[in-house]
């Protein structure tokens, strides 16, 4: 092994090992994000009301009803990238102490952020259709 092999092994060897889920978490988010704004043109004035909270700016919010569709493809791309990275891939079988991969944590955020953004898009999809179940009853 020649100085230049040695100092290659040394090198590589500092580097962090990259983990999915530093991705993971990423989709995560942006299915969290992605799923608040497919809400925002019925959810979010519904909730708003619900607690109290009340003014004529709030039906500015049915301005985004058009980019629903839009916001439901991002948010359920990221969702579904996002459970394949953590469900399907394999593990990363080698993390360097101190790294986000090392902490124990890291794999149970992920899926807790996937599993919220998944329900914020099931009521975001569902909550237009519910509604019209008790508005006609």
């Amino acid at each position: 092994m020649t100085q230049n092999d040695t100092q290659m092994v040394a090198i590589t060897a500092e580097e962090p090992a990259k983990n999915h889920f530093d991705g993971a978490a990423l989709l995560s988010i942006g299915g969290i994000v992605a799923a608040l704004g497919a809400a925002t043109c019925c959810v979010v004035p519904f909730a708003l009301f619900f607690a109290g909270i009340s003014g004529a700016w709030i039906g500015n919010l049915t301005a985004f009803e058009p980019y629903q569709p839009v916001f439901v493809t991002i948010a359920l791309a990221c969702l579904g990238y996002g459970f394949y990275l953590v469900y399907r891939k394999p593990r990363v079988t080698e993390c360097v102490e101190g790294s986000y991969c090392a902490r124990p944590s890291s794999h149970r955020n992920a899926k807790i952020g996937l599993w919220i953004a998944t329900v914020l898009i099931i009521v975001a999809m569902g909550f237009p259709h519910a509604v019209r179940l008790f508005l006609t009853a």
